[in-house]
């Protein structure tokens, strides 16, 4: 396996080492990479859990869960979908920033297993307890962070060392909201938590791929301007966006929190114009980048409106995890699996069909905040819209990711 068949990049500058080759795997074919059963079973759960919201959500089906039915959901797709594919794509690039070998066999079977334990013990901690579902559910977050840490040390990359402080505050976001829930009937700073966290992911290594390939890609397709490279403006914003964002955890509505979180939407606004996206317009996979990062800059405009009081708060956070988390790692995910089972770096029509979809479910949820008296059926078209988004993604990309074939 060579390195420039590894499509995740370093979020840090450390320049890459070369990567050795998978071990020879004679087990389970979804066991051989870690991309392959976190994207495909972070997907399936992705859209069951939003399927299962909507008859929970009108009062048509009850959980066996300790958490308030609007809790399960935000909890189910923040610190359990999310999580699952940024392991994924952690344990498929970290080999790639090391040299070292990739996580597979059984300690990936431990991990997939512990995920499963947390989405079951959530679900059901009316019977299991609260603090088993806490301890059960966090103790997958504090493995991957382990193992993040564990080989980044091991292979002396220590510049991507940052990448494991933001899985701890992930971690840490997840334990407050099981605590929260539990103490104070319902999650609050927990939220607010984990969605800075996942911006900051976002920012971090969206920030650098989406760049890095359209660059790669125009160079080679469609000569011309090129993206603005990685350089101390990008760190500045990113920077910024951090203070911004604890700001905004520990004080949502405010004059100084809504100006903060304005200038964070303006500044990614300009380092999103930086990266040459309207010259992407013939190749979906990075077409679907850029438009997945422009959810960020409108998530923090959104949420300065909120603490205005100018919209419902709910509009700027799903913006940011419905278009930001959602289009992106479908983007991701969908772009990885390709690279990494050998098949062309092309956007099949199914693959243009679960972008779009993702798209639809976006605009519809904003919307739904937005203008509550048709709060209800663009509620149900965000719905339909994730669904077949992720579902299609399972059904379009299960297949390879099952396929038994030499991983690249």
């Amino acid at each position: 396996m060579s390195s420039t068949t590894i499509e995740p990049s370093a979020p840090g500058p450390a320049k890459r080492k070369p990567v050795p080759r998978y071990r020879s795997q004679g087990g389970w074919t979804l066991l051989s990479a870690g991309f392959r059963p976190f994207f495909l079973l972070g997907a399936i759960f992705a859209a069951l859990a939003v399927l299962l919201w909507l008859p929970v959500y009108h009062g048509d089906l009850t959980l066996q869960t300790a958490f308030t039915p609007r809790d399960w959901h935000v909890h189910e797709m923040l610190y359990g979908y999310l999580p699952a594919v940024i392991t994924g794509f952690l344990l498929t690039a970290i080999p790639n920033w090391t040299g070292r070998l990739p996580l597979q066999g059984k300690p990936l079977l431990v991990l997939v297993m512990a995920w499963l334990a947390g989405r079951l013990c959530v679900t059901f901690s009316s019977d299991t307890g609260w603090l088993t579902a806490l301890l059960v559910d966090a103790s997958f977050m504090a493995l991957v962070a382990l193992a993040a840490a564990r080989e980044i040390a091991a292979g002396k990359n220590w510049s991507n060392l940052n990448v494991v402080a933001l899985l701890t505050l992930l971690l840490a976001g997840n334990i407050a909201f099981h605590l929260e829930a539990h103490f104070n009937g319902s999650a609050d700073y927990g939220i607010r938590a984990g969605i800075g966290v996942v911006i900051l992911l976002i920012s971090l290594i969206g920030g650098r791929i989406t760049p890095s390939f359209t660059r790669n890609w125009l160079v080679r397709e469609n000569p011309g301007r090129l993206p603005v490279p990685f350089n101390k403006l990008d760190i500045a914003i990113v920077a910024f966006s951090a203070a911004t964002l604890i700001l905004w955890i520990v004080l949502p509505i405010s004059m100084v929190t809504g100006t903060a979180l304005a200038l964070a939407g303006v500044a990614h606004l300009v380092r999103l114009a930086r990266w040459a996206g309207d010259r992407t317009l013939r190749e979906p996979l990075l077409l679907v980048l850029h438009v997945g990062y422009l959810f960020v800059p409108l998530g923090f405009l959104l949420t300065a409106c909120a603490a205005f009081g100018l919209a419902p708060p709910s509009a700027g956070m799903h913006a940011w995890m419905v278009g930001g988390a959602g289009i992106m790692t479908l983007a991701v995910m969908t772009r990885a699996s390709l690279g990494h089972t050998g098949q062309a770096l092309r956007a099949s029509l199914p693959t243009q069909v679960v972008y779009l979809a993702a798209l639809v479910a976006v605009t519809a949820r904003v919307g739904a905040a937005l203008a509550p008296s048709w709060s209800d059926p663009l509620l149900h078209v965000s719905v339909l819209g994730w669904s077949v988004a992720f579902l299609g993604f399972a059904l379009s990309y299960g297949p390879t990711l099952l396929a038994r074939g030499k991983p690249h």
